[in-house]
């Protein structure tokens, strides 16, 4: 199953958390199997998602949407996000 790691900054977590939960019935309808949020412990305004995607061409698509576009905006990210799409390589016991 093909996974999507983004990563990006926002201007405020609490403003930006909304937007991404109010965003999760487009994502499914996309091919998403799901998505987990992370902030770094340093700053809280630095995020990273991990989704699992149907298809590799779902998640590209998905991700250069130009809904995915607006919403982003709105809901304040910084910059430009970084993308990459990823394959379970492997699991380690430890």
């Amino acid at each position: 199953m093909p996974t999507m790691l983004v990563h990006h900054k926002v201007s405020d977590f609490m403003k930006w958390k909304p937007f991404f939960d109010g965003h999760e019935t487009t994502r499914k309808a996309a091919g998403s199997m799901g998505a987990t949020v992370f902030q770094n412990i340093a700053d809280p305004t630095d995020v990273f998602i991990l989704m699992s995607w149907d298809t590799v061409e779902n998640a590209k698509k998905f991700g250069a949407s130009e809904d995915l576009k607006k919403v982003m905006e709105r809901a304040g990210v910084i910059g430009i996000p970084h993308i990459h799409l990823l394959t379970e390589a492997g699991k380690s016991k430890a």
